[in-house]
């Protein structure tokens, strides 16, 4: 289970009850022990290499970075239904517990009868100065998200008020600014997390459980984390001890440089267990200037729709390896429209950025300047080109918006009723248009039906669709699909990549088997 470690709840009697188990933990002898234990383990036999240690002590990195990180507090006016809300439940306290007189005292005093419009809500996270001259502090949006009142505390006591510059909703990163004359500030600087390796010692810092600034030390476990919270997902993963409160803290690495932002968990408790995600420093530092400067993200886009290459759309369009994003769309009036780039095309490489999967191919071009030509490399019926695009801007609803681009229509007096590979096909005219309920935008080949079991039926391929072209060669008659497919086996293909469009123009790529 996924959780956003920022945004502590100071109301909830069970983040007490979690918050003194934690502390019986980390003060247990056996687990300080343990720790030194693995530091300190011999070297695997046989190694000739020698092996870096762990570090003897994080002691002088952390004093000069503490006073940097800083505790964000917020307020939130909280309404019931229809704008009221009843008196708040009294939470239940194990037997004991030092807290119950503070529980008795605070739901004593609301009377069952009355009604409640309104109550304030506080919570906790963290986060850290960029900018000291400034006055410039970034944390998580999620820490902020709804705020009445932001507050961000120091290291030493102090407190300030603090203002939203902006947010960024698709990286979950918010910008703050406090007044500088009120406060000497200490500033951290962003490292380039692209040269951080897989086992690099990193060091978090932040405010877990409303604790204040805690220090915790562990490894970068993986890179490149999808954990499905965006579109552009791309997180570092570290078992150094993030919880809840942590959001929007620093990873530092061993030179005090932010490579990263804490942001997520997994737990099934809601406390650590090793699975800690930060946003890396070479994605949130490009997002972080844009919302200084403009007060919002500003990001380039291509205006294509895509979808993932497999092994068999690989070996369909004559590849060696299934890399890269297949353009399943041109969206109308967007870059590419002009033909530039074409449904079918496989992008590989990005202005000098290899495109290895459908996820890389959004963040490298969000991540490019509006109004940039750029060197895009495709794959296009089965050769490699390079083609130039200048990137237009992406606003809310750019890719929602994604229409069936122009297709070549074909000569009318086709033959009907022809079946291929599990499909009966026919002519796309009027009357088959209301039948099936088909845009009159669309064109290309009726699937009239489709045969239980057959290869295209596995594929969900269903009456309605229209074959808009194979292997990248349009086609508009139930002979042109016929025609192509045979001249594919003659060419000792075995797979055949169909582009399909639904009964809207909504396009989509599948293969199927020839054999």
């Amino acid at each position: 289970m996924f959780f956003k470690t920022g945004r502590l709840a100071l109301r909830s009697a069970t983040a007490a009850t979690a918050l003194i188990a934690l502390t019986a933990t980390s003060l247990n002898p056996a687990y300080v022990g343990a720790a030194r234990a693995q530091v300190q383990a011999p070297i695997v036999p046989n190694s000739q290499q020698p092996r870096a240690q762990g570090p003897a002590s994080v002691a002088d990195l952390a004093v000069g970075l503490l006073d940097a990180v800083v505790n964000i507090s917020t307020s939130q006016t909280v309404k019931g239904q229809d704008g009221e809300s009843g008196p708040v439940p009294m939470p239940k306290v194990p037997d004991g517990s030092p807290f119950q007189e503070f529980f008795d005292e605070y739901f004593g005093k609301q009377n069952p009868g009355e009604s409640n419009p309104s109550r304030k809500v506080q919570s906790l996270g963290s986060g850290f100065v960029v900018d000291a001259a400034e006055g410039i502090v970034v944390t998580n949006n999620h820490v902020i998200a709804d705020a009445d009142e932001i507050e961000v505390n120091f290291n030493d006591g102090s407190k300030l008020k603090a203002t939203l510059v902006g947010k960024d909703t698709k990286t979950d990163l918010a910008v703050l600014k406090v007044d500088p004359k009120k406060h000497k500030l200490v500033a951290v600087q962003f490292g380039d997390s692209s040269k951080t390796r897989i086992g690099d010692w990193v060091m978090a810092i932040g405010n877990p459980f409303g604790l204040g600034g805690t220090v915790t030390v562990g490894i970068v476990s993986a890179r490149n984390r999808d954990i499905n919270s965006g579109p552009y997902d791309n997180f570092i993963q570290t078992d150094a001890a993030i919880n809840r409160g942590n959001s929007g803290g620093p990873l530092f690495d061993m030179y005090g440089q932010v490579i990263g932002i804490n942001t997520a968990i997994i737990s099934p408790t809601g406390g650590s267990i090793g699975i800690g995600f930060a946003i890396p420093a070479e994605l949130a530092s490009g997002v972080i200037a844009q919302i200084r400067q403009f007060g919002e993200a500003r990001r380039g886009w291509l205006g294509v729709r895509i979808q993932p290459v497999t092994d068999d759309i690989a070996e369909s369009l004559g590849m060696t390896s299934s890399k890269g994003a297949l353009v399943a769309g041109i969206i109308e009036g967007g870059p590419v429209a002009n033909g530039a780039i074409l449904p079918g095309d496989v992008i590989t490489r990005f202005d000098g950025r290899d495109v290895n999967n459908v996820k890389d191919l959004p963040r490298v071009v969000a991540e490019s300047p509006i109004g940039k030509e750029v060197d895009v490399v495709v794959v296009r019926k089965g050769k490699e080109q390079t083609v130039k695009v200048t990137l237009g801007r992406l606003e809310d609803g750019d890719q929602a918006d994604a229409k069936k681009d122009d297709q070549t229509t074909g000569e009318d007096g086709a033959a009907q009723n022809v079946d291929v590979l599990g499909m009966s096909l026919g002519k796309l005219d009027d009357a088959t248009r209301k039948t099936f309920g088909i845009a009159k935008e669309v064109e290309g080949v009726l699937v009239t039906e489709v045969q239980n079991g057959s290869i295209a039926a596995n594929k969900r391929i269903a009456a309605g669709d229209v074959i808009v072209d194979i292997a990248q060669e349009t086609v508009s008659t139930p002979e042109d699909v016929a025609a192509r497919i045979e001249k594919l086996r003659d060419e000792g293909r075995k797979n055949a990549l169909l582009m399909l469009a639904s009964k809207t123009g909504e396009l989509r790529f599948v293969t199927l088997q020839m054999d």
